[in-house]
């Protein structure tokens, strides 16, 4: 079992940065790969990043490659979302989402993961 709280979220006007934090429980944290997704009122959950159990390897939705960054601390069990030159359309409440695996270098489908936490809220003004 694995619990996620998601931290960091907030409101920020357009092109400015943020830096979410997902900390995990647990004593296997480096074996997980871990995702961050988004959903936006009306919307379905959409894929935004995943990093592999080590951070060696990293992998991004199209739509926030260049302006946002994962990362994870394994000492730590925690996992960011640096986020910079942010957009209205950025606004959504972002997930964390964890996947045991040492094998994957990423998953991008909701139906990949087996925890989940309960979100925060990003809000990006014009």
């Amino acid at each position: 079992q694995v619990q996620l709280v998601e931290s960091g979220g907030g409101l920020v006007q357009g092109g400015g940065s943020l830096r979410l934090s997902c900390a995990a429980s647990g004593r296997t944290f480096s074996s997980y790969v871990m995702g961050w997704f988004r959903q936006a009122p009306g919307k379905e959950r959409e894929f935004v990043a995943s990093i592999n159990w080590s951070g060696g390897s990293t992998y991004y939705a199209d739509s926030v490659k260049g302006r946002f960054t994962i990362s994870r601390d394994n000492a730590k069990n925690t996992v960011y979302l640096q986020m910079n030159s942010l957009k209205p359309g950025d606004t959504a409440v972002y997930y964390c989402a964890a996947k045991e695996s040492r094998f994957a270098n990423y998953y991008d489908l909701p139906s990949d993961y087996d925890y989940w936490g309960q979100g925060t809220q990003v809000t990006v003004s014009s």
